[in-house]
């Protein structure tokens, strides 16, 4: 099988591709990324000299005449979509990057999927397309749940799936879609939390937490992201959504104090001393939680790995890597 992944340079991109090459040698594996400011690009290049069977395209996935010429040449069987614009800060100054690259881009490439044989797409989406939930509900949102978006990144990756899904209705176009709580592990760009939260204590600085650091999140390590991936790509059903979580859900401002522990051995009563409050973000919301008994019955996918200890390797990563 040939495989297209976009955004390969990215972090849970790159993951997938590593993932992919490394379990599925007889395939080809065929890499596009634009290498914008989060990409490894270093990482990029050592697996075009290490992996036979991976080959790079350094292009923009809204560039129509490129897209068009990589599909042409390299013929693939399946394209997974991880490219995109994900930071909700940035999407909040201007969203106009989020627009084209989240939802252009995406029509982009699933035009080319229709035009080249009704080529297997799958969409990495995010929970947050949901919106949110109170602290105090009980409630996970389920793959049927309403699309209510916070920000203009989540409403640009909830526009992504909605045409994903108009492309499979009206032109057959084999689409699933993923739906994924916050990643953390190698690789992530130093503007998400715990890298960035890990980096200003590097730098003796404290970590800031929005507000007043209660809004929640599901946490999942990207390893078992990646394998559930694999396992909707290879037998989902067609036009189905799948919600991936960890049900491991944690207060930002409990995650900030895990990593400054792991971080600089202090005691509970000091940990504190190194997080200071900002202002919150406009339309923050409150708490994430994913219903993941589709893709566990479905599938026979589930999150395995630990927090605390997959978050410590992460934390010691980002230090070798200083």
């Amino acid at each position: 099988m040939t495989i297209i992944v976009t955004g390969c340079a990215g972090f849970i991109g790159l993951n997938f591709t590593k993932y992919w090459l490394y379990e599925h040698k007889g395939d080809k594996v065929v890499g596009i990324d634009s290498f914008s400011y989060a990409a490894n690009v270093d990482e990029i290049y050592e697996l075009c000299e290490k992996e036979h069977n991976f080959v790079f395209y350094r292009a923009d996935i809204c560039d129509k005449v490129k897209i068009s010429r990589i599909f042409q040449d390299e013929k693939p069987n399946a394209v997974v979509n991880f490219a995109a614009e994900t930071h909700v800060d940035r999407s909040i100054e201007s969203a106009e990057k989020f627009l084209m690259t989240n939802v252009v881009g995406t029509n982009l490439l699933l035009d080319a999927c229709r035009e080249y044989g009704n080529v297997r797409f799958h969409q990495i989406s995010t929970d947050e397309v949901y919106g949110d939930l109170p602290l105090n509900s009980k409630k996970s949102f389920t793959e049927s749940s309403p699309l209510l978006p916070s920000s203009p990144y989540s409403a640009s990756k909830a526009a992504a799936d909605l045409l994903s899904l108009a492309y499979y209705r009206t032109h057959g176009v084999p689409v699933t879609i993923s739906r994924s709580a916050n990643n953390y592990g190698f690789f992530q760009h130093e503007e998400k939390m715990i890298p960035h939260s890990v980096k200003s204590l590097m730098r003796g600085e404290k970590i800031s937490i929005y507000g007043d650091g209660k809004n929640v999140r599901d946490w999942i390590y990207v390893g078992d992201h990646v394998k559930a991936v694999e396992a909707i790509l290879l037998n989902g059903k067609i036009g189905e959504i799948y919600n991936v979580g960890a049900g491991y859900e944690i207060s930002n401002l409990e995650l900030a104090r895990k990593i400054i522990l792991c971080y600089t051995e202090s005691s509970d009563a000091a940990i504190d001393e190194y997080i200071e409050f900002v202002p919150d973000r406009k339309g923050h919301d409150r708490r994430y939680s994913l219903d993941t008994s589709k893709i566990k019955n479905a599938l026979g996918w589930q999150a395995i790995s630990d927090f605390d200890e997959e978050l410590l390797k992460t934390i010691k990563w980002i230090g070798e890597k200083q």
